[in-house]
């Protein structure tokens, strides 16, 4: 059964995994309060005006922490993912969560962003809003 809230989608993780997701919760909620947060494909996103901005995922071996627009961040650390402009991290322990880091990509996920909220209107092209 996919989850319906973001509690339902942690409480289905394993504890390890599970401590991962709610240390990337709290930092995104604190980074982005006025972001709005629902379960979106099956995964925990959060977006801005409607348009996805960041959100994480468990997968086989790790949980990704993905920034869709992440590919134009100036902040090192996140690696391309996808063929347009989103990049990720990888968390296999809790520990690997580093804040600061994660409260500088949050700041950058306001101030850039690609319009991913009308992408299929404009036929696979993505233009930057910010």
């Amino acid at each position: 059964m996919k989850p319906s809230t973001i509690d339902e989608f942690h409480a289905a993780q394993a504890p390890e995994d599970r401590l991962i997701c709610e240390a990337l919760r709290q930092a995104i909620d604190g980074g982005l309060p006025e972001a709005e947060s629902k379960i979106w494909h099956a995964h925990p996103v959060w977006f801005l005006s409607g348009n996805p901005i960041v959100g994480y995922s468990k997968l086989k071996s790790c949980v990704r922490l993905l920034f869709w627009s992440g590919q134009s961040f100036e902040t090192p650390g996140l690696k391309p993912e996808g063929t347009f402009k989103a990049a990720e991290a990888r968390y296999t322990d809790v520990d690997q969560v580093d804040a600061a880091l994660l409260s500088q990509w949050l700041e950058e996920s306001r101030r850039i962003q690609w319009d991913y909220k009308n992408i299929y209107k404009r036929k696979g092209r993505l233009e930057r809003i910010l």
